[in-house]
């Protein structure tokens, strides 16, 4: 019997955060996600806790959160990503198609990668820029107020500084020829986002109940970086120095979901961005277990259960593959979790069955 949800979770952020800084064996695995569809979080709601869920407005948000709290402590987690700064949303452009997920929400939004909303200094400085001191920080005290015993925050503001700038604001075919043409409206772009999002960590940092930065930014694809690590590391990696900075500051962790084949900056991650924890892994690009074999002595290596194996594989079959996951990754500086997120398009069943086999692991080594 599957035993997610849980009756009577015990989180303990405290402990799970020493495990991943490699100051103590975990007596259990722990979990770690990105962020779970909200058609997932519904189905998972309405089947198996009974509840229907709360949407997002105005007069629902502090409903919303409840739910969105009572959902990440029924699922076992130690902490809630709250990503919550509506403020913070960058206009831009976007695609549209069918959704054929699982679970489908009807229509799915496609980045646009041709032109993006700032082609020329006109368009940079007519740019409705977020201000990261008119977000709603009450939000996040609800958060706090409201948490379980044990239970913290991861926060992230909104999506990374090369995502924003390639994906929203210069359009990656955009940004690949300005890069020659104009490098200077791209550095002052790449800028500015980095600006936006520190000031969102500065003001956030010391708030009760934040344990740390859960920060998104894709920087790799199948085989390479997109952009040269040379230019990575000009307009990204420094912000993101700069984030993992000021979180170490006040003892809190920085963590750092990267999709893609990024082995080319891992060096420059650990060494010189110096993150806590990496997250995304497809096994197509290197599987998990080789991320904690050459870096886990290092960093806390997070999730890695592979999105195509967590959607098809059958049940024996994904059980087996996630219990050797734990045996080669178990007891130091390793969360479980999926590769990348829990999307419509992942089996709840699947999911819960992750989740089982981690609550099943017993240390073979003790």
């Amino acid at each position: 019997m599957v035993k997610v949800p849980l009756k009577n979770p015990k989180p303990n952020f405290e402990e799970f955060k020493r495990v991943l800084m490699g100051q103590k064996k975990a007596e259990r695995v722990h979990f770690v996600e990105l962020f779970a569809d909200p058609e997932v979080v519904s189905y998972i709601l309405e089947n198996l806790l009974g509840e229907k869920l709360v949407p997002w407005s105005s007069e629902t948000k502090k409903d919303f959160l409840r739910q969105q709290i009572n959902w990440w402590y029924r699922m076992g987690y130690d902490y809630i990503r709250v990503a919550i700064a509506d403020e913070l949303q960058f206009p831009g452009k976007a695609r549209r198609t069918e959704d054929t997920a699982h679970l489908s929400r009807g229509r799915r939004n496609w980045v646009e990668e041709k032109e993006g909303m700032i082609t020329c200094w006109e368009d940079f400085e007519k740019y409705p820029w977020p201000d990261a001191d008119k977000v709603d920080y009450s939000l996040y005290e609800f958060v706090a107020a409201n948490l379980p015993e044990g239970m913290k925050m991861m926060v992230c503001p909104s999506s990374g500084v090369l995502e924003i700038s390639s994906e929203v604001l210069l359009g990656f075919e955009g940004m690949s020829y300005l890069l020659y043409e104009a490098p200077d409206l791209v550095e002052a772009t790449f800028n500015r986002v980095g600006e936006i999002i520190y000031r969102f960590y500065e003001n956030i940092v010391d708030l009760d109940g934040v344990e740390g930065f859960f920060q998104g930014d894709d920087m790799g694809f199948n085989t390479s970086t997109f952009l040269s690590p040379e230019t990575l590391r000009k307009l990204v990696l420094p912000w993101h120095k700069r984030f993992a900075f000021l979180a170490h500051q006040h003892d809190k962790m920085y963590w750092l979901h990267c999709c893609g084949n990024v082995s080319a900056i891992m060096e420059d991650l650990i060494e010189d961005v110096k993150i806590d924890a990496f997250h995304s892994f497809q096994d197509a690009i290197m599987p998990v277990v080789e991320f904690k074999k050459r870096y886990g002595d290092r960093i806390a290596t997070l999730g890695g259960v592979d999105m195509d194996k967590l959607c098809r594989l059958d049940e024996e079959s994904l059980r087996r593959y996630v219990r050797d996951i734990l045996e080669k990754c178990m007891p130091y500086r390793y969360a479980l979790g999926s590769g990348n997120s829990i999307a419509n398009y992942v089996p709840v069943k699947n999911y819960l069955i992750m989740l089982d086999e981690g609550l099943r692991w017993k240390d073979s080594s003790s």
